[in-house]
């Protein structure tokens, strides 16, 4: 597929137009529902959505019968890293800075 955002359907790749108002609505709901991915998989009838990141673009992952995780980071495909999703996740909760690391309160005067 050509396009920079890619949308698998129980890993068949969704056709450019569709994939492109696919994300349009992920993107939509993850904003009004923050880490509602259960949600927004049953609201376009499937058991789950799982956003990822495969070959340096972003990539969501439909499945009708995959059983839904609960949000965190996207991971990329294959390797050990993994770059977090737009939509934030668990890495930036309460006591976290965005980069990661605990805050550890004021720094003395």
């Amino acid at each position: 597929m050509s396009g920079s955002l890619v949308v698998l359907v129980d890993g068949e790749p969704m056709p450019e137009p569709d994939a492109r108002a696919f994300w349009q609505r992920f993107s939509d709901w993850m904003e009004e529902h923050r880490g509602d991915l259960a949600g927004f998989a049953k609201a376009e009838g499937f058991a789950s959505v799982h956003p990822g990141v495969d070959g340096g673009r972003p990539v969501l992952r439909a499945s009708r019968s995959n059983a839904q995780r609960p949000y965190a980071p996207a991971k990329a495909e294959g390797g050990p890293g993994g770059s977090p999703s737009r939509h934030g996740g668990p890495s930036t909760g309460p006591g976290r800075r965005a980069n990661g690391r605990k805050s550890r309160g004021k720094r003395p005067s």
